[in-house]
């Protein structure tokens, strides 16, 4: 599958190109699909970082503020913060690291 970030609005393609669905209306400056394509992690304008699953559903927040930027790092999501720091963090939100 295909993440596409059109004026802050995450759509979720298939590899054909065509719409399977919305994930977020507005404020996305950043999004990453997992390996497996079952979670997406995103970051919003405000600096919030979520992880949504693929169906568009909220599973939780991982970071509140500050964040600009998101990558999956295997099963571990690496979140890059305004100070230019990255905090490696598990699925459960839980903070491994920063590097």
């Amino acid at each position: 599958m295909i993440l596409k970030i059109n004026g802050g609005k995450l759509e979720l393609r298939k590899d054909s190109g065509s719409l399977e669905r919305t994930i977020a209306t507005a404020h996305v400056v950043d999004a990453d699909l997992n390996s497996d394509e079952t979670h997406i992690a995103l970051v919003l304008d405000n600096g919030k970082c979520e992880l949504r699953k693929t169906s568009g559903s909220l599973e939780r927040t991982l970071v509140t503020s500050k964040a600009v930027g998101v990558r999956w790092s295997g099963d571990d999501i690496a979140i890059e913060m305004e100070n230019g720091r990255t905090e490696l963090r598990k699925m459960s939100g839980s903070l491994i690291r920063t590097i």
